[in-house]
């Protein structure tokens, strides 16, 4: 048996000791003792365990891979997600104030993607086994809202209905205005019987939608409400996380706006921000996928009280904004994915608009793009961390730059 201590943790919320040895499931400062095999400890016995170690509150801690770091308390994983959001801006030169993370609370994820299979008996539905394909249920998951774990029963009945005995079923549910909005993928071809047997399930567990492949069987309106705007996205649409993850954003996409008066949201999903920012100011809201802007379109034009949003379905990674198209705004909200937005940036790096909003889910592409404005005149007033992927590494924050002009 080899003994370690282990000095910090990796982007994946695995320990790392010396050699580098990765060893799951533990904290910085701990010692551990197990067998090192391939530079790693794969089941480590805590010998010295952290003060910031806790029981896991989720019963399907051990068994379940939906979440890497139950065995931490709250307060370590906030330090941590700023530690990370810090060491991204540190490797860019970058100093700001890092505002404390707000996180979700428990029972708080609004979608999930559930797993499903056929067994003799049935099926069985829930996540994956940490590091395997193996389907484990979870009926008292405290990672999502309750409605979303009581739907493991629909999400067995649609394997038994579709599924092969030989595949897995994808079911995506998401709480909405009118009960679950379903979307699955992997089942067999749809067809009259089946179309049937939706409908029936839908009506039973209380579906507004379900989505089987690419053909929709909508019961209600699978509304979600962005500000005062209800909008109902295309299946499987990008959704933030919880309700608070995406309150915390807003707030902070407000505050870095100020009193800005005409706003370019830059891939602006289907309105989270544009539809709540046109209560004050005009907005342009620009999203590559064409589905998603019908979407907010249609959610403005059925909304009262709200200032102009016009929109445009536009790939700004190969066909960004250019200066000269920005130049009519004094305020660009921008919320990129993980890839970041090197080349939109780039073009905002030769404006000079007042205000951004800036909101990543990858500390290290935001501080990429936020060095290449910083070179160009802006400055990086502050970042707040935000975590509403609780239990998870995932990071994620918003922040306020303003030109300030060059030397």
């Amino acid at each position: 048996m080899d003994r370690l201590i282990i000095e910090r943790l990796g982007h994946r919320g695995d320990g790392i000791a010396p050699g580098p040895i990765f060893v799951p499931g533990v904290l910085p400062g701990e010692e551990v003792e197990g067998v090192i095999e391939a530079g790693a400890m794969a089941a480590p016995k805590i010998v010295t365990p952290s003060p910031d170690r806790v029981r896991a509150p989720c019963r399907h801690a051990k068994s379940c891979g939906g979440c890497q770091l139950q065995h931490a308390s709250d307060p370590f994983v906030a330090r941590w997600k700023e530690g990370v959001v810090r060491t991204a801006l540190d490797a860019q030169g970058i100093q700001t104030e890092i505002r404390e993370c707000i996180t979700s609370p428990i029972q708080s994820r609004r979608r999930a993607a559930f797993s499903a299979k056929r067994t003799k008996k049935g099926a069985l539905a829930g996540f994956h086994r940490k590091g395997s394909d193996v389907v484990v249920d979870v009926p008292d998951c405290q990672l999502v809202l309750p409605n979303l774990a009581a739907a493991l029963p629909m999400v067995e009945a649609l394997a038994v209905l579709g599924a092969s005995r030989k595949s897995e079923l994808s079911v995506m549910v998401t709480d909405c205005a009118h009960g679950l909005d379903v979307r699955v993928t992997g089942g067999k071809p749809i067809d009259a019987e089946l179309r049937s047997n939706l409908a029936d399930v839908a009506r039973e567990h209380g579906v507004a939608r379900i989505t089987w492949e690419d053909e929709s069987l909508t019961r209600m309106p699978p509304n979600q409400t962005f500000g005062t705007a209800a909008v109902i996205p295309p299946p499987g649409a990008f959704l933030q996380a919880t309700h608070e993850g995406e309150a915390a954003l807003l707030n902070g996409v407000k505050e870095a706006l100020g009193e800005v008066k005409c706003i370019a949201d830059l891939f602006s999903g289907c309105g989270t921000f544009a539809l709540p920012l046109a209560q004050q100011a005009r907005v342009h809201a620009v999203e590559g996928e064409k589905a998603m802007v019908q979407a907010l379109d249609q959610g403005w034009r059925t909304s009262k009280g709200l200032k102009q949003v016009t929109h445009e379905a536009r790939d700004l990674f190969r066909n960004p904004l250019l200066p000269d198209e920005l130049e009519r705004f004094d305020g660009v909200v921008i919320d990129p994915p993980r890839a970041g937005a090197e080349a939109q940036v780039e073009q905002m790096a030769r404006t000079k608009i007042p205000r951004i909003a800036f909101v990543s889910c990858n500390p290290v592409t935001f501080a990429r793009d936020c060095a290449r404005l910083i070179t160009a005149g802006y400055t990086l007033d502050w970042v707040q961390v935000v975590d509403q992927f609780r239990w998870s590494t995932h990071v994620e924050v918003v922040a306020q730059l303003r030109f300030t002009g060059t030397d």
